[in-house]
């Protein structure tokens, strides 16, 4: 689907972005320090254009453990260069002593008590060089990316969850619904959950539709196109912020830590324009905490519609509104490159927020030129 950007300025299009591993490097940060004694070795590994997956098989060949003995945190793109932490029993230490691989350097080796399993980091530290750029578009960068710094931008699901063609959604949905039989559980559950990032992109898309509406109507216009009350329609328009905190939305601690209602608006305001708590979004399933009030009732126009999936699948939530660490960025105007340093929580796609800087889709297919 397009995307709906919080950004107003034009789209900036002249530029061009390479996947690469000299323009685009992502660096995992680890949840927890290692002990450096216990039973898993620790490869702090760093690839070039290969999955995780590929990098694994290529660990299992060499050392003779099954790809399910080792432990990642997160699966690293193809395209780039990724940093990343890989666990093995030590049984296997000596098969990756005197390892050499020309698209994989193991950068160091360690020890820990503990097999590193799914989500076991902070986030990842990513580098995206930007080239072709002239001055006048160099400004508008550097605009975006302090807006970007300052406020946040909507933690949409990147391209990548959908597929070449786009369409993983749709074989989910298929699925879900008995159309299509899928044998391998590991796809079966990847197609599946692009199902439920489709109806989690619509949602977020409806959400900063009406902020957007916030942000250009006054009172009456609001109300006319709303249709709610006007007190809450006052309430809401008072918000400083961009992205509206409603009531009966499901937050969630900031960056770590539970979900809950938004009971409070006005204390969970000042949590929210603090960065001590965000604001999620249902991930469709039976299991995940729905919101409430006008929350759920915008919930409920995207999700009872494509329910197909509640009964199925547990669902969860996910940051709607996600905020961006240590921000840097700097232009080389000899070189006619924009280079950009920023650190994203777990789960969150480095190149939503460069399409929401430059405010352009980008896709699959795409070279990335504009």
């Amino acid at each position: 689907m397009s995307r709906l950007f919080f950004m107003n300025h034009a789209a900036i299009k002249q530029v061009y972005f390479s996947k690469n591993s000299n323009d685009f490097v992502v660096n995992e940060i680890p949840l927890y320090e290692f002990s450096g004694s216990g039973e898993h070795l620790i490869l702090h590994v760093r690839k070039k254009d290969l999955t995780t997956w590929a990098m694994l098989r290529i660990f299992s060949e060499i050392s003779g453990a099954k790809i399910r003995d080792f432990g990642y945190a997160g699966l690293k793109d193809k395209d780039g260069m990724t940093t990343q932490y890989i666990s093995i029993h030590k049984h296997y230490a000596k098969s990756f002593e005197n390892f050499s691989h020309p698209n994989i350097k193991i950068l160091n080796m360690n020890y820990h008590d503990n097999k590193i399993k799914i989500g076991h980091l902070k986030g990842n530290r990513f580098f995206i060089r930007v080239k072709k750029t002239l001055p006048s578009d160099a400004l508008k960068l550097s605009f975006a990316c302090e807006k970007a710094a300052k406020e946040g931008y909507p933690n949409y699901f990147g391209y990548q969850r959908f597929g070449k063609d786009g369409d993983n959604f749709e074989l989910g949905k298929a699925i879900l619904i008995g159309e299509k039989r899928e044998r391998n559980p590991k796809l079966r559950e990847f197609l599946i959950s692009a199902y439920q990032s489709e109806l989690f992109n619509r949602w977020l898309a409806k959400r900063i539709e009406i902020s957007k509406y916030f942000e250009s109507f006054n009172i009456a216009e609001l109300q006319n196109a709303l249709k709610w009350d006007r007190e809450t329609i006052k309430e809401l328009k008072n918000q400083p912020q961009f992205f509206k905190l409603l009531k009966g939305d499901v937050c969630h601690h900031y960056p770590h830590g539970k979900a809950f209602l938004c009971d409070d608006l006005d204390a969970e305001l000042k949590r929210f324009l603090a960065r001590d708590i965000t604001i999620t979004g249902f991930l469709a399933g039976s299991r995940a905490i729905r919101a409430c009030g006008l929350a759920g009732e915008i919930d409920s126009e995207i999700v009872n519609d494509n329910d197909v999936c509640l009964d199925r699948v547990d669902g969860s939530r996910r940051f709607a509104w996600n905020f961006i660490e240590d921000f840097k960025y700097k232009y080389i105007e000899e070189e006619a490159w924009f280079e950009m340093d920023f650190t994203l929580t777990k789960g969150a796609y480095a190149t939503v927020v460069l399409e929401e800087i430059l405010c352009r889709n980008l896709d699959e297919k795409s070279s990335f030129a504009f």
